[in-house]
């Protein structure tokens, strides 16, 4: 691995690190040698073809995963790819819980990344969902309804976060539940920020 290949802001954040710090390093070194650009976004390791997100590097408390943007559109020859959420559409994780699995698979690593870069040279896309497939929720299409800078306001949102806050504002059974998380996040929307901002 080149040093030029490396960036600055990664190599802060893995100077911070306090778990997987081993597993961050084997991981960056194994998708750096597949000739991707690193980059730094979302506050973690991320890995560009041509200013096209490909693979990114994040630790949870039980595991570090690789994500794959277009994970969905990988062929997952050997059944490895894990869908983090129902709600996640495109990307799809390579888990690992210690340096030993990485170096077991580092060839399988490899050919995923490669394949993952085939996909962005063809130009393929992620068919989602349309932000008409979700349902809105009675108790925030009355607050829509009734308020309209927050309609303005939600509809200036990216369709991921549209669909981000659907989802969060529908997952309760109870109606009282459903208004008081309306009610909570609604300078959210009008700041025209996402859930996770």
């Amino acid at each position: 691995m080149t040093n030029s290949k490396t960036n600055p802001k990664v190599d802060g954040f893995l100077r911070k690190v306090k778990q997987w710090q081993e597993e961050y390093e084997m991981l960056r070194n194994i998708v750096l040698d597949c000739e991707l650009t690193e980059d730094f976004k979302w506050m973690h390791p991320c890995y560009t073809f041509k200013n096209k997100n490909i693979v990114l590097i994040h630790g949870f408390k039980e595991y570090i995963a690789l994500l794959f943007h277009k994970g969905v559109l990988l062929k997952d020859t050997h059944g490895i790819l894990i869908q983090q959420t129902e709600n996640v559409q495109a990307a799809r994780q390579i888990r690992f819980t210690n340096v030993q699995e990485i170096l077991e698979k580092e060839s399988i690593i490899k050919e995923y990344i490669y394949e993952a870069i085939e996909v962005e040279k063809a130009g393929l896309e992620v068919e989602f969902k349309k932000n008409t497939d979700y349902i809105i929720p009675d108790e925030f299409q009355n607050k829509l309804d009734e308020m309209p800078a927050l309609k303005n306001a939600f509809e200036a949102l990216t369709p991921g976060r549209q669909r981000a806050y659907l989802h969060h504002f529908s997952e309760p059974k109870q109606s009282k539940t459903r208004v008081s998380r309306v009610e909570k996040w609604m300078p959210q929307i009008l700041d025209g920020k996402g859930l996770n901002d």
